[in-house]
């Protein structure tokens, strides 16, 4: 480790001791209780097993009306939680892969830190997030749940300034929040503390983090409580791509105040991180959904990303051009300010108002699969150009006349070398977002209230795009650009780049949400009984820069930069004003007081956004709303040995839009409109046999399948070549069929302490790649572990590993090739999980 390196840390770790210096003398445990809340769903009270079960006890605020929450045994939805501990122990890879302890909650993390797929049981996603909202202290982070290169988990860290976290599927968010009809995952802070409290840690991990992680609490004044808190870290990657692949930060503060019949509560938030986007690699498929590792590939831990291909000037860029650097890769810089105000106005009067401002930027710079693969000399001359070839004849530059050579010296390329072309993308995203959900409630008479609500958002987004870039280089790992030249012609430029981007666009949009909801809780014996319906508009403008080709240098014979699309200084304007009502309606019976039932129907719609609705249609021409009908119902148990929590669901979709779209992310064609019909069940339990025993299960079973299009769609496909599909009927893509994790763990008790041991086995079976079913992507199982030591008072050790077998399993393969993805000899580019990682922690805390 650098002599630079080991300073950054020491300073990271300096900054965070500099914070709770001041309060390490009093070395006490003597944090404010966590709320009821803060509790896991699925799991007992571990300090204390012969304690009668409390955790249907426990109170959820996210989708519920009323300020005070809801018991669980009361909520007629299911809903997961979890405390800062137990997201510690579900060993996520990022705040996309923590999703994973939800039932039916599919995150796809094989692609970095940030922007993961996520997918959801019955919601017929497919990419990025759309039916997936990140909030934090209950405010949305941005008011659309996904954008192209954008979604909320890419924004939000977990670190020791998160107390719990409450995931919410389908039920009453249809009406509440920001009327999300899939899942919201609701962070809630750490707040201060009557006397000063928190933690030190210091994380290193065998694929070269270090990460430091510091949280104080600590009383400001009389009824007035403060909290700061945040990471550091630096990580070359279990895919090293010679430079840093994870590297930054975060830093929270809040500010609270409680009253007598009320509280206030601020925070601020800072993000400015880095993160590898990780690109596909060969494999070889054998069959319709088994796979091995490429020749010359580690599929667990190699990257085409390097130091050769690092640094690049796009020229195609809007405005002139601009250099880019993969080590950005999608990051985030971001700033939030949001505060939460709760009031007990008597006479049965309550308010509620929670408020969040943010902006940033969150930037992708990454590599994105083209072709696959071919020899340097089959590439250059024989290789259709369908099919991903260069096809150097019809350009005038006869066989065999072409000189490949390394474009960071190292000679001449042997016509033999293994080669890929691959697009290096750079899109900046700047983002601004604010929102607002005003309560009012008012119990009209003994167990009926009634709330209504007003929720206000207004963001906007400044993009510039440079897509395509295809650049040739090696294909190996950490790969070399390649520099071709031919009977007098530059068939790459300096770079090894084939072009200057394929779709180089300016887009800008602003849109505005207003909805007013109305809900009603009624309490009849064991019976409660719940309504509630939103109005909602959204009122969005896109103005999109119109293209034209043009030859950037004026030379023929720079092939490279003859037909490249810039902005012609003219912009295509969609706008976009649809309102929609959702309701639902939903009943609970309390059978015992351990024991509920529960019936629930809702009615939603997803609003189109930027990218996925009017970037490239006119307007009155925009897909027609997304709409959904779910119906669901459940039951809840507990006793000392056994913890239930089972839904049953049937979910319809209509309106979903494909738009076809080629190799290089640019739409063709006009989008199609089809259907889903889906039915399921998610489990979320827990078995504890004997004291300091548990064994936890989440697991969901899905049957879902796209309707109501029955025409064969035609595709554009780099591999195999063209075609059309059949969608109808197909499973659903890209979520498994039945996914489980077991979690067994064991608690020793110690006169000194206590260790805890857990294993986490989990089952994903089969998958498929998008909604033609064509390109299989297999089941696999992983095995993950932890040891958490509890030493005195203050000191903690934890040792946490994933995928420690090493298997290899697929999420995805080429996301730009519709069909199958197989070529010759069964190579396909997919992305696999990342190998073994093996963290270890040592954690001070008072």
């Amino acid at each position: 480790m650098s002599s630079q390196s080991f300073s950054r840390q020491l300073l990271a770790a300096a900054i965070v001791t500099a914070l709770t210096l001041g309060s390490v003398y009093a070395q006490d445990n003597a944090q404010t209780p966590p709320p009821a809340n803060a509790q896991n769903n699925a799991q007992p009270d571990q300090q204390a097993p012969k304690a009668p079960p409390k955790t249907l006890e426990q109170v959820v605020v996210t989708g519920a009306a009323n300020v005070g929450g809801i018991k669980k045994i009361d909520a007629s939805y299911s809903i997961t939680a979890a405390t800062a501990e137990q997201i510690k122990e579900a060993n996520p890879k990022s705040t996309a892969d923590l999703l994973k302890i939800s039932p039916g909650l599919w995150p796809e993390s094989t692609g970095g830190q940030t922007g993961a797929n996520i997918e959801i049981a019955g919601f017929p996603g497919g990419g990025d997030a759309p039916y997936f909202t990140t909030q934090m202290m209950g405010s949305p982070l941005y008011g659309m749940p996904t954008l192209s290169f954008f979604e909320t988990t890419s924004i939000f860290r977990l670190d020791d300034t998160v107390d719990r976290v409450e995931i919410l599927q389908g039920g009453p968010s249809v009406v509440f929040g920001d009327g999300q009809i899939g899942a919201t995952a609701n962070f809630m802070l750490k707040q201060g503390t009557a006397k000063p409290s928190g933690s030190i840690g210091l994380t290193y991990g065998n694929e070269g983090l270090w990460r430091g992680d510091g949280f104080l609490g600590f009383k400001v004044a009389d009824n007035w409580f403060g909290s700061v808190g945040g990471f550091w870290r630096k990580s070359d990657g279990v895919r090293s791509p010679q430079f840093s692949a994870d590297k930054g930060g975060q830093f929270t503060a809040t500010l609270s105040h409680t009253m007598d019949n009320g509280s206030l509560m601020l925070y601020a938030r800072v993000l400015n991180d880095r993160n590898q986007f990780i690109t596909p690699i060969p494999l070889i498929q054998h069959g319709s959904d088994s796979f091995s590792s490429y020749p010359g590939f580690d599929p667990l831990t190699d990257t085409y990303y390097s130091k050769y291909i690092q640094h690049v000037n796009l020229p195609g860029y809007p405005g002139g051009g601009t250099s880019a650097n993969l080590a950005n890769g999608r990051g985030a810089k971001m700033n939030f300010f949001g505060g939460n105000f709760d009031y007990d106005l008597s006479g049965g009067w309550t308010i509620s108002d929670k408020f969040l401002l943010n902006q940033g930027d969150v930037d992708t710079n990454a590599l994105f699969s083209g072709s696959n693969p071919d020899t340097l000399n089959n590439m250059l001359y024989y290789t259709s150009t369908d099919l991903g070839g260069l096809g150097l004849p019809a350009q005038g530059i006869p066989i065999g006349s072409a000189t490949a050579t390394y474009v960071n010296g190292g000679g001449v390329v042997d016509p033999n070398q293994s080669v890929i072309h691959q697009g290096w993308w750079y899109i900046h995203k700047h983002l601004k977002n604010m929102n607002n959900d005003f309560r009012l409630s008012k119990e009209l008479f003994e167990g009926n209230t009634l709330t209504a609500g007003i929720y206000l958002a207004h963001y906007t987004m400044n993009d510039k795009w440079a897509l395509g870039n295809q650049m040739l280089m090696t294909n190996t790992p950490n790969a070399r650009p390649i520099q071709v030249v031919g009977n007098g012609k530059s068939v790459t430029d300096y770079q090894g780049f084939l072009d200057y981007g394929a779709y180089n666009i300016a887009q800008n949009g602003k849109s505005t949400n207003k909805a007013f909801y109305l809900s009603d809780s009624w309490r009849i014996g064991p019976w409660l009984f719940d309504a509630s319906a939103r109005v909602e508009n959204q009122d969005s403008t896109l103005h999109v820069c119109n293209l034209h080709n043009v030859n950037l240098d004026g030379n023929a014979n720079t092939l490279y930069d003859n037909s490249t699309p810039v902005c012609d200084g003219t912009f295509a304007t969609t706008k976009y004003d649809k309102t929609h009502t959702s309701w639902t309606v939903g009943a609970n019976y309390e059978l015992a007081d351990n024991m509920s039932v529960y019936g629930r129907v809702n009615k939603g719609a997803h609003f189109g956004d930027f990218d996925n609705a009017l970037r490239g249609n006119t307007t009155g021409n925009t897909p027609p709303l997304q709409k959904v009908q779910n119906f669901e119902a459940g039951f809840k148990y507990q006793s000392q040995l056994v913890y239930a929590d089972i839904t049953v669901y049937h979910r319809q979709f209509s309106g979903l839009p494909y738009q076809p779209t080629n190799a290089a992310g640019a739409p063709v064609g006009s989008p199609l409109l089809y259907g889903s019909d889906s039915k399921g069940i998610n489990l979320s339990g827990a078995v504890m046999p004997i004291d300091n025993l548990k064994v936890q299960v989440v697991a969901n079973y899905l049957d879902g399948h796209y309707s109501h299009y029955s025409a064969c769609i035609p595709y554009n496909n780099q591999v195999v070549g063209n075609g059309c599909a059949f969608i109808n009927g197909k499973q659903l893509q890209r979520q498994p069929k039945f996914r489980y994790m077991l979690m067994p763990s064991y608690r020793f008790l110690f006169p000194w302490g206590d260790v805890t041991a857990f294993v986490t086995y989990t089952h994903v079976g089969p998958h498929t790649q998008d909604q033609s079913a064509l390109q299989q992507l297999g089941s696999y199982n992983t095995w993950d572990f932890g040891i958490v030591a509890n030493v005195e008072q203050n000191w903690e050790l934890r040792l946490q590993g994933t995928n420690i077998t090493n298997e290899l399993g697929l999420t995805e393969s080429n996301s730009r090739i519709f069909g199958s993805a197989a070529g010759a000899g069964g190579v396909i580019l997919a992305r696999p999980l990342e190998g073994r990682e093996v963290n270890f922690q040592v954690k001070y805390k008072f």
